[in-house]
C-alpha cells in the first residue's frame, strides 16, 4: 500500500512498505501534471494537497474548474446540500490562484443563489474562456453584467436565467459557441448577441419561447434550434453546413402563421447553400409549407446536402408533400432520407390530389446518390405510396428501404406489400425490408423477378 505521509517521504520518493520509490509523477512537467489534475473531478483534485508538501498547492494553479453532482456527496436534505454545493465552489475559487480558462457547473440540485454574481464577477478577472451555468430549474436566476466583460469567452452555455445585454456592449469577439436554455431574453437582445459575435460557428436555442427570431451570423456552421416560435427567418447564414428545428406550434400560433403571406419554405432555407444535414421534428414541416403556393421554378439548390430527417410529415397535405419533394429534388449529393409520416388517413383524395405526381414531379428526376431510406409510420395512404414509388423509380444507386407501417391491420399491410411488389425499381441492389409486427418482411430484387 502507499503511504504519501510527509513524515515516509524522502524528497523525490515515496515509501511501499519497506522500500523507497522514485516519485516519478511529482517529477513531470508541470503542463502534464495539470492535465492530470484536470481529468480528475474537481473534488479528487483537491485531495492531491495531502500527497505530501509538493504538492500541496499544484491543484490551486488548474485552469479548468469542473463542479457537477460527484463534487460534494449527496444527501436527501436539500437545503443542507444546496448549502454545501455553494460553500464548496466559494472555498475553491477562494483559494484558486492564475487564470481560469474553463468553468462548469453541470449540478441539478443547485438553485438561484446570491454567490452566482460574486462567481462570474470572479471568473470575469480570470481570463475565462468557456463558461458553462447549468443549475436547477426550480428558481430562475439573473445573470450579472460582468459576464459581458469576458471579452475572451470562446463558448458560453447558459441554462435557467434572464439575461439582459447592457446597451453598452459591443460583442464577444472570439465566442465560436453558444447554448441557451430555457433563457429569458426578449429576441431583439439574441438577435443582437448574434450578430455581434463574429466568429460564432455554433449555436443553440431551446425553449425559448413564443420569439420571432432572424438570425444573421455569416460564420455560423451548427444551428439547433427546440421550441414555440412565433416566426423563423435564416439571413446571411452562407457557411451553415448543419441544421436542426424541433418547433412546437400551438393551435393559436398555427392559425397566426398560417396567415402569413411568406413563403416560409424560402424564408428560412433561402440562404443556406452548403447544408450538409437538415433535421425537422414536431410542426416545423408544416411550418416550412405555409406560403409553399409553387415551388417548382424556385432557383434554389443544396449541392451538398446528404441527409435529411423529416418527423412528422402529413402526406395528405398537399403543401408538406410539396416541401419534401422540392427539398429532395433540389439535393442531388443526398444519400440518406428518413422520414415519419402522420397523415390522415380519413382524408379525401381530390382531382388536384391525383394529378399531384404527374405535376410535380420533374419528368427527369434522379437521386443518383441517394442510398438509404427509412420511412416510419407509414399509415398506406395513396400518397405515401406514390412517395414510395417516386423514391423507388429515380434511386439508381439505393441499397436499402425501411418501411415501417403504423397501420396494425394485417389485411391492410398486405395490401400495403402487394402495391409495392408492383413497383419498378431504378437499383438493381435495392432492397425493400417491411418491418411487420416487429420482424421484417424482406422484398428483395430477386424475389420480384
Amino acid at each position: 500500500m502507499l503511504d504519501f505521509s510527509v513524515k515516509n517521504s524522502v524528497v523525490g520518493f515515496i515509501k511501499t512498505g519497506d522500500v523507497l520509490c522514485p516519485d516519478l509523477i511529482s517529477e513531470l512537467p508541470e503542463s502534464i501534471i495539470e492535465i492530470i489534475l484536470i481529468k480528475l473531478p474537481i473534488r479528487d483534485a483537491l485531495r492531491t494537497s495531502i500527497l505530501s508538501s509538493k504538492w500541496k498547492h499544484k491543484w490551486s494553479s488548474i485552469t479548468h474548474l469542473v463542479f457537477d453532482e460527484k463534487s460534494v456527496p449527496i444527501c436527501y436534505d436539500q437545503q443542507a446540500l444546496q448549502e454545501s454545493v455553494v460553500k464548496f465552489i466559494s472555498r475553491v475559487l477562494f483559494l484558486h490562484q492564475g487564470p481560469v480558462h474553463k468553468f462548469e457547473i453541470a449540478h441539478f440540485f443547485l438553485q438561484s443563489c446570491p454567490e452566482i454574481d460574486q462567481w462570474i464577477l470572479f471568473l470575469s478577472r480570470k481570463d475565462i474562456q468557456d463558461l458553462t451555468l447549468e443549475l436547477g430549474n426550480d428558481e430562475y436566476f439573473r445573470m450579472p453584467s460582468c459576464l459581458f466583460t469576458c471579452q475572451k469567452l470562446t463558448r458560453l452555455n447558459l441554462s435557467c436565467c434572464e439575461l439582459d445585454l447592457p446597451h453598452s456592449f459591443k460583442g464577444f469577439p472570439c465566442l465560436n459557441s453558444l447554448s441557451f436554455n430555457r433563457v429569458f431574453t426578449p429576441p431583439e437582445a439574441i438577435e443582437r448577441l448574434i450578430s455581434s459575435c463574429p466568429r460564432l460557428e455554433k449555436f443553440s436555442l431551446i425553449w425559448c419561447d413564443s420569439l420571432a427570431l432572424t438570425i444573421r451570423a455569416p460564420q455560423l456552421k451548427y444551428l439547433f434550434l427546440k421550441g414555440e416560435f412565433k416566426d423563423l427567418c435564416l439571413v446571411d447564414t452562407p457557411l451553415l453546413v448543419e441544421l436542426s428545428v424541433s418547433m412546437y406550434m400551438t393551435h393559436d400560433l398555427a392559425e397566426h402563421v398560417e396567415l402569413s403571406s411568406n413563403c416560409n419554405f424560402v424564408k428560412f432555407l433561402g440562404s443556406v447553400p452548403n447544408l450538409e444535414r437538415f433535421d425537422s421534428f414536431m410542426d416545423f414541416t408544416k411550418y416550412l409549407s405555409i406560403g409553399n403556393h409553387d415551388l417548382r421554378h424556385l432557383a434554389i439548390m443544396f449541392n451538398n446536402l446528404e441527409r435529411i430527417q423529416m418527423a412528422p410529415v402529413n402526406f395528405s397535405d398537399m403543401k408538406e408533400r410539396r416541401t419534401v419533394l422540392r427539398l429532395i429534388t433540389s439535393s442531388p449529393n443526398l444519400k440518406k432520407l428518413c422520414i415519419s409520416g402522420s397523415s390522415d388517413v380519413a382524408a379525401s383524395t381530390s382531382k388536384e390530389d391525383l394529378d399531384f405526381w404527374k405535376n410535380e414531379c420533374p419528368s427527369d428526376s434522379v437521386l443518383s446518390k441517394l442510398k438509404f431510406v427509412d420511412l416510419e409510420d407509414m399509415s398506406g395512404v395513396l400518397h405515401e405510396i406514390e412517395f414510395i414509388k417516386f423514391l423507388l423509380g429515380c434511386s439508381p444507386v439505393l441499397e436499402t428501404m425501411i418501411i415501417i407501417p403504423s397501420i396494425l391491420d394485417k389485411e391492410c399491410q398486405l395490401k400495403m406489400l402487394i402495391e409495392l411488389m408492383k413497383f419498378p425499381r431504378a437499383s438493381s441492389k435495392a432492397g425493400i425490408n417491411f418491418i411487420r409486427s416487429n420482424y421484417p418482411i424482406i422484398l428483395s430484387p430477386s424475389s420480384i423477378d
